[in-house]
C-alpha cells in the first residue's frame, strides 16, 4: 500500500514540475478547458435559474387554474384563420360562468389591459400596464396588499373609479409619499388610489409590481366591447380537491349551450390550464437545456482535444527522460500515472476557474439585476465531474504511449 501511495506521490510531484516549466503552454491549455466548462455550468445555471424563477412566479396561482378565452396558450390543431373568427370573450359569459357553473371557489374577468400613463399632479409616469380585472382576482393570485385594501366586489361589480398599484408603480408616482387615498389621472379620468401590493419581483411576464389593477367594469364604460373590442378572458379557480376533469367537462358543456353551439360544431374558445402552461414551459426549458449542452460540448471538446494534442507535444519533448526513468528502473505505472496527473490536473483547475467565472458572473447579476441567478451544488458537481473526465480521456492515450516506450529507443530518440 505504501509503494502505491509513494508511487502517487512521485507521479504527482513530476506532473507539477512539468506544469510549471511550461507556463505559456499549460495557461493555453487551461484556457482551453475553462471556457468549455465555463459554457456549460453558465448555460445550466442560466436555465435553472430561469426555470426556477418561472415556477416561483407561478407558486401563487392553483396549477388548475383555468383561463377561459378566444386564444391558445400552448400548441393548437385549430387553423389561425379559424381561431381568428372566434367571438371575444365578453362579460356577459363571466356572468353566465359564475350563475351556472358549480364548484368555482374563485371567478375573474380580465380585459387584456395596455399601456397608459398615471399622473399625479406634476409627475407623470408613462407605459404603464394596467390591469382592468374584477375582483376575483385578489384571491385567484394569492395577492397581497402592503398599504390600504384591494377594491371589493361591489366596487368591482359597479365599477368604481378606484386604483391599486403595484409597488414599483407606487414609488415612481409617489416616491416616499403616502398614495392612500390620493388622486390620479388615468384613461383621461380621475381616480381614487385605495392600495398599493407587497412587492413580488421579476418573474414570468410583467410583473405585477410594474402594473395597476382597476375594475374591468370602470373600463367596459368607455372602452369598446363586443366582437371587435377589447380582449377578454375568464379567470377561474375550481374548488380544492374536487375531479378536475369533470369540472372541464361541465365547464365546457355550460359553455357550449350558452354559445348556441351544436353537437356537430367545434369549440369557438380555449380552456387554457396553468398546469398545461407549465408543461409547456419544462418543455421549453428542456430544449434550452438541451441546445446549451450541445452548444457547450463542442466548446469542451475543443478543450479536450487541446490538453490530448499538449499531452502528445509534452511526451515527445520529455521521450529522453522517459527513457532514463525507465532505464533507472522507473515501471511503466509511474511514467503512465505522471503524463494522466498532468493531463487531469490541468482538466480539474481549467473547471475549477470556470466554476469560479460562473460564481462570480452569478454575484454580479444578483448584485445589480432583479433576476435570481442561481449555481447549485449539482451544477457545480457537474462541472467538476466533466472537468476531471476530459482529463482522464485527453491524458489516457499520451500516457499510455509513453509508458510503453522502450528505454534504449527513447533515449536514442532524444539525442
Amino acid at each position: 500500500m505504501l509503494v502505491y501511495l509513494r508511487l502517487f506521490k512521485e507521479s504527482f510531484s513530476f506532473a507539477i514540475n512539468a506544469l510549471r516549466n511550461n507556463k505559456l503552454r499549460t495557461f493555453l491549455s487551461l484556457l482551453g478547458i475553462t471556457i468549455g466548462i465555463f459554457s456549460i455550468i453558465a448555460v445550466l445555471a442560466a436555465v435553472d435559474s430561469l426555470d426556477r424563477s418561472i415556477k416561483d412566479q407561478l407558486s401563487g396561482l392553483d396549477k388548475n387554474t383555468i383561463y377561459l378565452t378566444k386564444y391558445s396558450f400552448g400548441p393548437t390543431s385549430v387553423p389561425r384563420w379559424q381561431r381568428e373568427n372566434f367571438p371575444q370573450t365578453e362579460y356577459d359569459d363571466y356572468q353566465f360562468i359564475e350563475r351556472n357553473v358549480p364548484d368555482i371557489k374563485a371567478i375573474a374577468y380580465v380585459i387584456f389591459g395596455s399601456s397608459e400613463n398615471i399622473k399625479y399632479e406634476g409627475t407623470t409616469v408613462s407605459g404603464v400596464d394596467i390591469t382592468p380585472i374584477s375582483n376575483g382576482i385578489y384571491e385567484i393570485e394569492n395577492l397581497k396588499v402592503a398599504q390600504g385594501r384591494f377594491y371589493t366586489e361591489s366596487e368591482s361589480n359597479s365599477g368604481s373609479n378606484v386604483m391599486v398599484l403595484g409597488s414599483a408603480t407606487a414609488i415612481n408616482l409617489f416616491d416616499n409619499l403616502n398614495p392612500i387615498g390620493k388622486t390620479v389621472r388615468a384613461y383621461g379620468r380621475k381616480m381614487t388610489v385605495i392600495g398599493v401590493l407587497k412587492k413580488v419581483g421579476a418573474g414570468l411576464g410583467d410583473s405585477p409590481d410594474e402594473k395597476a389593477y382597476v375594475p374591468a367594469n370602470f373600463v367596459r364604460r368607455f372602452k369598446n366591447g363586443g366582437a371587435n373590442g377589447l380582449p377578454g378572458a375568464i379567470i377561474i379557480k375550481p374548488v380544492k380537491g374536487i375531479d378536475v376533469g369533470a369540472f372541464d367537462a361541465v365547464l365546457k358543456q355550460k359553455y357550449r349551450v350558452f354559445r348556441g353551439l351544436k353537437a356537430d360544431e367545434p369549440d369557438n374558445f380555449f380552456i387554457n390550464k396553468i398546469s398545461g402552461f407549465t408543461n409547456f414551459i419544462d418543455g421549453i426549458i428542456s430544449t434550452l437545456n438541451g441546445i446549451g449542452w450541445v452548444i457547450s460540448l463542442f466548446s469542451l471538446l475543443v478543450g479536450g482535444f487541446g490538453i490530448a494534442n499538449i499531452m502528445f507535444v509534452s511526451v515527445r519533448e520529455r521521450t529522453n527522460l522517459i527513457g532514463i526513468q525507465k532505464s533507472l528502473g522507473a515501471k511503466n505505472k509511474f511514467i503512465l500515472f505522471q503524463f494522466l496527473f498532468e493531463a487531469v490536473i490541468l482538466s480539474v483547475l481549467g473547471g475549477l476557474i470556470g466554476i469560479a467565472l460562473v460564481q462570480i458572473i452569478a454575484l454580479i447579476a444578483n448584485a445589480t439585476l432583479e433576476f435570481e441567478f442561481i449555481l447549485s451544488f449539482y451544477n457545480i458537481f457537474v462541472g467538476f465531474g466533466l472537468s476531471t473526465f476530459i482529463g482522464l480521456i485527453s491524458g489516457v492515450i499520451p500516457a499510455i504511449s509513453a509508458s510503453r516506450l522502450d528505454p534504449v529507443e527513447a533515449i536514442r530518440t532524444g539525442m
